[in-house]
């Protein structure tokens, strides 16, 4: 039910591309539209996973420079199917990780140095866990291309805004928006995209969730992370995510700073749901924290590296 909900919400996203391109110029402007979300579609699939390991500096680690997260990483690859991804990390103190690549066999995961540092091992698996569910889920292709085509509709209302969208058909007829059809479009088109990607964004989350509980087979150690992630992304500012809030949908909880009316916008679920369906899962399971660590939010030894970071 989820895939399906995701597949008519990307219809949806498309649908209001093309209908904006349409506004714009008519049946010509549609196909324009229609041939540049080919274009940046394709050009995200083999790209976009470069494009964003490179926008947060993150440097690619092996066994040697970061053995136990690597070691995390492939054991619980193994766990849930996958070939190993590659493993990245990110000098960033604000604790957090996401996941990119086209398809599983072209896969990285990245963590931040902040998540490493603030984290218990047992917390850094359930969110290495999230991740990995997301590729298996092939989740990163999905937001990617969501979020191209939600640049896309920015750019075209843009384009409204600025040229009026005063174009005529084949008989002469003008089918342009006009001035305030164009400022509408500019406002509105926007929200509908961040709208429709919000709900796909949540959706997938939440199956990372599940996913990520069962390839751990520890949801509260993942319940645990969420709050200290939420925690820490509210203290601990992240500058490259700030500069490239497309991306903000990529990580594990919104590493964003602002709220107010933005909040009303962020592509994460609210976290005390996420948590209660993960403690919910963990019941079920018999799993009721007892005097774990994990479950009870209390300090473990942060995950460390025999060696420097790299």
């Amino acid at each position: 039910m989820n895939y399906f909900r995701t597949a008519v919400l990307l219809a949806a996203l498309t649908g209001l591309f093309l209908a904006l391109g349409y506004l714009i110029g008519g049946r010509s402007g549609m196909l324009i539209a229609l041939v540049i979300a080919l274009g940046m579609n394709f050009f995200a699939y083999w790209n976009s996973d470069k494009m964003v390991l490179s926008m947060y500096g993150a440097r690619q680690v092996g066994p040697n420079e970061a053995p136990q997260l690597y070691a995390i990483v492939e054991r619980l690859a193994r766990q849930a199917g996958l070939p190993m991804p590659k493993v990245f990390i990110m000098d960033n103190d604000q604790p957090n990780a996401f996941a990119t690549g086209r398809n599983p066999q072209h896969a990285a995961v990245a963590a931040t140095t902040g998540l490493l540092q603030r984290l218990s091992a047992e917390e850094v698996t359930g969110v290495l866990a999230h991740e990995l569910a997301h590729v298996k889920n092939h989740d990163t292709l999905t937001m990617t291309i969501t979020a191209t085509i939600a640049g896309a509709i920015s750019m075209l209302a843009n384009f409204a805004m600025f040229f009026g969208g005063s174009s005529r058909d084949e008989n002469g007829n003008s089918n342009g928006v006009g001035l305030i059809g164009g400022l509408l479009l500019a406002i509105l088109a926007p929200i509908g995209a961040a709208l429709v990607q919000m709900a796909i964004s949540r959706s997938r989350e939440y199956e990372a969730d599940r996913g990520g509980a069962e390839i751990s087979g520890q949801p509260l150690w993942l319940a645990s992370a969420l709050a200290r992630l939420e925690q820490g992304a509210a203290a601990i500012p992240n500058p490259e995510a700030d500069q490239h809030p497309a991306t903000a949908h990529l990580f594990i909880v919104n590493p964003l700073h602002g709220g107010g009316i933005g909040s009303l916008f962020s592509t994460h679920p609210a976290m005390a749901d996420r948590i209660a369906r993960l403690r919910q899962m963990a019941a079920q399971r018999g799993q009721y924290g007892g005097n774990s660590a994990a479950a009870n939010n209390d300090t473990i030894a942060p995950i460390r590296s025999r060696g420097p970071w790299g």
